[in-house]
């Protein structure tokens, strides 16, 4: 038995110092592989350390065949590709709410759509971790607590990232009046 395996077998008997090894000798090489996936180094560390509080918390029924590293980077590949899919399924409901809003029977339909189609814009550019919780609150309406329970992050990770979210949501969509009036002005003539 090598010596991941060791601490592995020790930490699955609740030995917090053997966790805390194996979490720094890995935390480093599963962030930058967690990377490849997500292009997102924020993000990256999230599902990291996602990963590793959640092996802590069910320590007791934690059961691996392979060794230790198969085991760290297969989970943090499954838990990347997971996310992906997610950001899939948030991106097409975007897109259908978006469609749904243009096809209505609106007299605002100019404006409904120009400013739908910013906002959206605007939410794509945000740092893939940001623009989902930022999407879970809004979209969704979920409440910190819940986004951070479903995210594995801390409440008050979600707070910074909503402020942050919304502080630059504010600054991009300072010029949307004028773009809209200008919009509007151009169909019109």
């Amino acid at each position: 038995m090598d010596k991941n395996e060791q601490l592995f077998s020790q930490f699955l008997k609740g030995n917090r110092k053997s966790f805390e090894i194996l979490f720094k000798r890995f935390y480093a090489q599963l962030c930058y592989y967690a990377y490849k996936y997500v292009n997102d180094f924020d993000e990256a560390e999230d599902i990291v350390q996602g990963f590793f509080a959640k092996m802590w918390d069910s320590k007791s029924s934690v059961n691996i065949n392979t060794s230790v590293k198969n085991y760290f980077f297969r989970s943090v590949r499954n838990l990347c590709l997971n996310q992906i899919k997610h950001y899939k399924v948030v991106d097409q409901h975007r897109k259908e709410s978006l469609r749904d809003m243009v096809t209505s029977e609106n007299d605002n339909v100019i404006y409904d759509y120009a400013l739908v189609n910013r906002i959206n814009q605007c939410i794509d550019e945000l740092p893939p971790k940001r623009r989902e919780i930022f999407v879970l609150s809004r979209e969704y309406d979920l409440k910190y607590r819940e986004i951070a329970e479903r995210l594995n992050i801390s409440v008050k990770t979600v707070e910074t990232q909503m402020g942050l979210a919304l502080k630059e949501l504010r600054v991009k969509l300072g010029d949307i009046k004028k773009m809209i009036i200008g919009l509007i002005l151009i169909l019109k003539s």
